[in-house]
C-alpha cells in the first residue's frame, strides 16, 4: 500500500488552548485565543481573567485556514481578535449554542454546531479531515453547569481524501474528569495524540472548571492514546494548576515518555506510528 504523500501532522502551540494544525493540502485552527499579556478575557456574567502571557503568534499573521474547531464560546477560547480578524466566510465546527450565537450575533455564516458522536467532513486538495464532536463538561455541578456554555471535545480524523484515516487527534475542550469520557476510548481506541486542556480553572467561590493535573495524567492514562500534548495551563490568572502538577503525575502514572513537549510559540511534527514526534 503507498504511503500518503503528506502524511505527518504539523503542529503550532499558539498559547491557551490554540494550535494551528496543518495535515497535507489542510489547515485548522483551533480554540482561537490571540489576546495579548495584560488583556482581559470575559468569562460571562461579569467575571474576567487577565492574559499573563503573550500568544506565539498573532492573529493577523495566520495562514488561510480551511476550518476553525472551537470546544466553547468563552473569551479565553474565542476572543474579540479572533471575531475582529478571522475572515467571515471560515467554517467554525464547534457546540450548536456556540454556533447560533456566531451566525446570530457575529455575522460568521458558516458556522456549525455539532451535537455528542455527530461528524462533518472536510476536504481541500487531496486531504479530509472528519470531526466528530465528542462528550465534555465544564463542571460536575448541575446548577453552575446551567451557567457555564456548553462545551465539547472533538476526535479529528485525518487522511487522504476519500480514503482510509492515518492518524487521529484528540482536543479534550474544557472538560473536567467524569466517567462519561470514557466512551471516547471505546469508540475510539487509537489515536495518535491527545490534546488535553489543563489548568485546573478556578472561578469564585472555588469552582472548578477544567482538569488540574491530576485529573489530566488520569484521563491520559484512561484514554492510552500514543502521544499526549498538554496545553491551557498558564496563559491566564484563573488556571491554579501548572504544567508541573500534570508533568509530576504523569511521572507517577508512568506516562512520561508519551508526552510532547512542545512550550507556547513552539512546533511539532507527528506522523502516524512515531514513538518520538518531532519538536521544531
Amino acid at each position: 500500500m503507498a504511503v500518503f504523500d503528506n502524511d505527518a501532522l504539523d503542529m503550532h502551540f499558539i498559547g491557551t488552548a490554540t494550535v494551528l494544525l496543518r495535515y497535507g493540502d489542510l489547515t485548522l485552527l483551533t480554540d482561537p485565543n490571540f489576546l495579548h499579556r495584560g488583556e482581559r478575557a470575559h468569562l460571562g456574567y461579569g467575571l474576567v481573567s487577565r492574559r499573563l502571557t503573550e500568544p506565539g503568534v498573532d492573529v493577523t499573521d495566520l495562514p488561510p485556514l480551511d476550518a476553525v474547531v472551537l470546544s466553547h464560546l468563552h473569551g479565553d477560547h474565542w476572543d474579540r481578535r479572533a471575531r475582529r480578524h478571522l475572515e467571515r466566510s471560515v467554517p467554525i465546527i464547534t457546540t450548536p449554542h456556540a454556533a447560533r450565537h456566531l451566525r446570530t450575533w457575529q455575522g460568521f455564516d458558516r458556522a456549525g454546531g455539532l451535537r455528542d458522536w455527530e461528524s462533518c467532513t472536510f476536504r481541500q486538495g487531496r486531504s479530509q479531515v472528519r470531526i466528530t464532536a465528542l462528550p465534555g463538561r465544564h463542571s460536575l455541578q448541575p446548577v453552575l453547569r446551567r451557567l457555564l456554555p456548553p462545551v465539547m471535545g472533538s476526535m479529528l480524523e485525518f487522511g487522504p481524501r476519500d480514503g482510509a484515516v492515518r492518524l487521529r487527534v484528540y482536543l479534550s475542550g474544557d472538560t473536567l474528569l467524569y466517567d462519561g469520557l470514557d466512551e471516547i476510548a471505546r469508540r475510539f481506541p487509537d489515536a495518535e495524540l491527545a490534546v488535553l486542556h489543563l489548568g485546573g480553572t478556578r472561578l469564585p467561590g472555588g469552582f472548578v472548571v477544567t482538569m488540574d493535573g491530576a485529573q489530566g495524567a488520569e484521563l491520559a492514562r484512561r484514554l492510552g492514546y500514543r502521544r499526549v500534548l498538554p496545553v491551557h495551563y498558564d496563559d491566564y490568572s484563573v488556571f491554579r494548576s501548572p504544567l508541573q502538577d500534570f508533568l509530576t503525575e504523569a511521572d507517577r502514572l508512568g506516562l512520561r515518555e508519551r508526552l510532547v513537549h512542545c512550550p507556547r510559540g513552539h512546533q511539532a511534527r507527528l506522523g502516524p506510528g512515531d514513538d518520538r514526534p518531532a519538536v521544531l
